[in-house]
């Protein structure tokens, strides 16, 4: 993680926080932070406060690109606040007219999408957790192409299933990358991932903005949850009384 001063970033104070059992702290209202905890009810709510910060809060106050360098980041895949469903609707809304499309594999990929490769492909040398951006569909051809950090590599249709949007991912994705700006929603909905480990992760993967986006109780749920016992039958394959 990029190095900051912990008298200056709330980032760097909060993670030691949750990393000690302790709930975060924000900011006071008009106060300068670089971590924020946006409060919601429910999860609809939730999906409406993460489209307005990612298009227009985050862009219009710091200056940062909405789809390069906003990367939001869940606790699961499943929910209305899981990173399937909100990729959907960032989809639509960061990228609502795209010149080109393509459908394959439960995804619709069109031309500006955030996309991420999950699994190692080393004859294309793009490997799991990568995140790219879609340049071109050739419907002819039957290819799409995504440039990766100024690589620009190509996926025939029938190829695609290696291929996720990427506008939201899982905070077990996201391990040992760093983003500009992350946002984490965090909810009850979410309480068979929420641990402390987990959230640490997310909030520590963020280099110059955090903001989570969920509710008090499951924000606690997760500080107080040290991580997930393991329950084996070891001991008594042991014979051990």
């Amino acid at each position: 993680m990029v190095f900051r001063q912990a008298a200056t970033s709330r980032i760097i104070v909060n993670a030691h926080r949750i990393n000690q059992g302790q709930m975060p702290e924000s900011a006071a209202p008009g106060q300068e932070s670089d971590y924020f905890f946006v409060q919601i009810d429910t999860p609809e709510v939730g999906v409406a406060k993460i489209r307005e910060i990612v298009r227009d809060r985050i862009p219009r106050r710091f200056g940062l690109d909405p789809v390069a360098d906003v990367q939001v980041l869940c606790p699961m895949n499943r929910g209305l606040l899981g990173a399937r469903n909100l990729n959907v609707e960032l989809q639509r809304l960061l990228n609502p007219n795209p010149t080109a499309s393509v459908e394959r594999f439960g995804w619709t990929f069109a031309v500006g999408d955030r996309v991420m490769q999950t699994v190692n492909d080393y004859d294309r040398e793009v490997f799991n957790g990568d995140l790219g951006r879609v340049i071109g569909i050739d419907d002819e051809e039957g290819a799409l192409t995504a440039e990766f950090d100024g690589r620009v590599v190509s996926y025939p249709f029938g190829e695609l299933d290696t291929l996720v949007l990427a506008y939201a991912t899982t905070i077990h994705k996201s391990q040992g990358s760093e983003y500009p700006a992350v946002v984490i929603p965090v909810a009850t909905q979410h309480y068979m991932m929420l641990a402390r480990n987990l959230l640490y992760t997310g909030v520590t993967r963020g280099k110059r903005l955090v903001v989570i986006v969920g509710q008090k109780r499951a924000l606690a749920m997760a500080v107080r949850a040290g991580g997930k016992r393991r329950w084996t039958k070891l001991w008594e394959w042991l014979g051990t009384d």
